[in-house]
């Protein structure tokens, strides 16, 4: 389970620009549970994934993930069992490096470095097997420099990094908005029978309201820190896309837009 207990955060506290993200907000989501999140700018849903993976500090509360308290732990120490695809498909590889080696790179994120080859070899077939199901044909070009591709074979390609190996916790920060809407639908599509086949905990921050709601267990809206909208179960399966239209132009108009 992740929890999210109490959190505060505040940025440019004492100045002039001083702004109050998180005030005491509290979150709960069960092991194997797919959060989809969506909200208006600075509702939040950003910083709370910066929170989760360390990416910023909290000013107060706590993390924990599995019964484990992470609060005070260093970002790239979560990155151990937090796989994160960012919304720009340059982010999560490394486009000098062939697909082959990106892929050792994330097998090996557990383990130390020392004077030994980066790739097993015996793990080869494996990266193949799990291309395969993309329907990309990147298993066929392992040798090829992953800033050749495409940008949605580079996402792909980031969310198959991004599970390897086993994690706890999946965080997608808008990781199709940069892509064409074909293009979308099919990372979609992958991420959806990635997160089933393996059980993945995840939390999917995104501005498509057609993907919030097709997609996940769970649908929370965001609003200045805090949750206005919770659905789960046939609750977040009835909901239409008309339902959360709604609640933004009404959020819209509290705010003088």
């Amino acid at each position: 389970m992740l929890s999210i207990d109490q959190i505060s955060k505040t940025y440019n506290a004492g100045s002039v620009n001083e702004s109050a993200v998180f005030d005491h907000f509290s979150l709960q989501v069960p092991t194997g549970e797919f959060v989809s999140i969506v909200g208006s700018n600075g509702s939040g849903k950003t910083t709370i994934l910066n929170l989760i993976c360390g990416s910023i500090p909290l000013d107060q509360g706590h993390i924990g993930l599995d019964g484990r308290d992470i609060t005070k732990m260093k970002e790239y120490q979560r990155s151990s069992f937090i796989g994160r695809v960012f919304q720009d498909p340059a982010k999560g590889t490394c486009p000098s490096m062939s697909i082959l080696e990106n892929l050792a790179i994330a097998d090996n994120k557990e383990k130390s470095y020392g004077l030994k080859p980066g790739i097993n070899k015996r793990r080869i077939d494996l990266y193949r097997t799990l291309l395969e199901p993309l329907h990309l044909g990147l298993e066929d070009k392992l040798m090829t420099p992953v800033g050749s591709l495409s940008g949605g074979q580079r996402q792909a390609l980031a969310l198959v990094m991004s599970t390897l190996p086993h994690i706890q916790l999946l965080i997608l920060d808008e990781h199709t908005a940069a892509l064409d809407p074909r293009v979308s639908e099919t990372i979609m599509t992958l991420t959806d029978q990635l997160v089933r086949q393996k059980k993945l905990t995840t939390l999917m921050v995104t501005h498509n309201l057609k993907f919030a709601v097709q997609y996940g267990d769970r649908l929370i809206m965001m609003h200045e820190g805090r949750s206005i909208i919770d659905r789960s179960g046939p609750e977040k399966s009835a909901m239409q896309i008309t339902d959360l239209l709604e609640t933004f132009n009404t959020i819209s108009i509290e705010c003088g837009n």
